[in-house]
């Protein structure tokens, strides 16, 4: 289950900035640590944020050239560009989106994905930023062979006597530097450029991070009495849920110590105490769990994962997705507190906040108070590096119903200054309504 080693090359993404998607008509950027939040009411632009690199992933594990963009897939489905492209931006014509990723004190790759007037998307350029902005190449399709060299000489601060012409093609989600050799030099390549391609180069690192995303969504299939076998990593196309009763069987089958410790986080949460994976036959595994959260010995009290409660199935892929997650690699999570009892949901928040020191990058997407107060109190008892966390609060403009992004770090007691009107106040206002209303019946 380790991965490659070019996986832990680099920092991981650590900033996506996003403009003309959706409700993020402006420039949105949230920085990216390894237990990075985002908090907002429902349709205030938290998926938005996210959807862009979604669109890249599928695009980039699809078995075939879907251009520039894959639409409809599994991590994503869109029938159309306008339903993502905003409508909102301050130039009505502007059909046109960008997304920014960025490795701090690396690079930053910024493509800006055009609708052309056949409703078509396209790749209008590619800019790739290192040393902190300080040497910067953009890249544009039909670019000239002149234009192309110039750019690229410019880049390297030297000049370079290129034996044949350069061009811009298209590479899926990205834009690369192709060339035609002399005839009588075929075997001539291009000087070693790590920033512009090859294994080191921004579109190959993220290239890789992408397709080694996990993407757990917040719509989870309905618990199955069996499930498919599939492949067990190092990446996982699409999303994630597909692969966890494979994953527990291989755990299982090697006595991999991963595999107590999902019993003991599904005891932590009071779930269950026990989990077991069957081989059907050649094509099915069944999953099996305990009815209890401390199991019976010898796992007699043993059921399908079908006839117990939907918290257990719907947080399984959560916690395995943890479990197999690398240093780096980014995680993204969706509602990980779905069906959740408010027990579960706080103690949930520690295991998340345990993966994240060992370094796993964790986007979660939450609607949980109770979630948010636990990482909040593990940073006040010394417990979770408060540098180790970020908060992004989303909200909507009553106005024109733009996406604005207010981010905050917690201080060493857990607290985080100035905050929009949370779900905690809400709490806070229904408890003392419901007082008011009790208090009426004593008058």
């Amino acid at each position: 289950m380790q991965r490659p080693e070019k996986k832990d090359q680099n920092k991981g993404i650590t900033a996506i900035s996003v403009q003309g998607f959706k409700s993020l008509a402006n420039e949105s950027r949230i920085e990216i640590r390894p237990l990075t939040i985002l908090l907002g009411a429902n349709s205030s632009g938290k998926s938005s944020i996210m959807q862009p690199l979604l669109l890249m992933k599928q695009t980039l594990e699809a078995g075939y050239d879907p251009g520039p963009l894959l639409l409809n897939g599994p991590n994503a489905k869109f029938t159309s560009v306008n339903q993502f492209i905003s409508q909102l931006q301050k130039n009505s014509d502007c059909q046109e989106f960008s997304i920014a990723i960025e490795n701090v004190g690396v690079f930053l790759l910024k493509n800006v994905f055009s609708l052309r007037k056949n409703q078509t998307l396209e790749i209008r350029e590619m800019i790739v930023n290192t040393e902190r902005g300080k040497r910067s190449l953009r890249l544009i399709p039909n670019q000239s062979s002149g234009d192309l060299k110039n750019a690229i000489s410019k880049f390297l601060s030297a000049k370079i006597e290129w034996p044949g012409g350069l061009k811009v093609v298209s590479n899926r989600c990205f834009l690369r530097i192709d060339f035609d050799p002399l005839d009588d030099r075929g075997d001539f390549v291009l000087p070693s450029v790590p920033e512009l391609y090859g294994v080191d180069g921004p579109s190959f690192i993220i290239s890789e991070t992408l397709r080694g995303m996990i993407h757990v969504p917040g719509l989870r299939d309905n618990t199955e009495r069996v499930y498919p076998k599939t492949a067990t990593g190092p990446d996982f196309p699409g999303t994630f849920e597909y692969y966890v009763a494979t994953i527990i069987a291989d755990w299982q089958r090697k006595k991999d110590s991963r595999l107590r410790a999902l019993e003991t986080m599904l005891a932590d949460l009071g779930l269950t105490g026990k989990i077991s994976a069957k081989v059907v036959n050649d094509t099915q595994i069944e999953l099996l769990v305990g009815q209890l959260p401390e199991s019976k010995q010898g796992g007699g009290d043993l059921v399908s994962i079908a006839d117990v409660g939907f918290g257990v199935s719907q947080v399984l892929p959560v916690l395995v997705a943890l479990l197999v997650a690398e240093p780096g690699q980014l995680v993204y999570l969706e509602q990980p507190e779905l069906h959740l009892h408010p027990r579960a949901q706080y103690a949930l928040a520690k295991i998340l906040a345990e993966t994240a020191k060992r370094g796993v990058k964790l986007v979660v997407e939450t609607h949980s108070a109770l979630l948010l107060r636990m990482v909040q109190t593990l940073v006040a008892q010394r417990d979770l590096d408060p540098n180790l966390v970020k908060l992004h609060w989303f909200s909507r403009s009553d106005e024109d119903g733009t996406t604005s992004i207010q981010s905050a770090d917690l201080s060493k007691k857990g607290t985080f200054g100035d905050w929009p009107v949370d779900f905690g106040d809400v709490i806070l206002k229904a408890e003392g309504k419901y007082l008011d209303a009790v208090a009426g019946w004593r008058k």
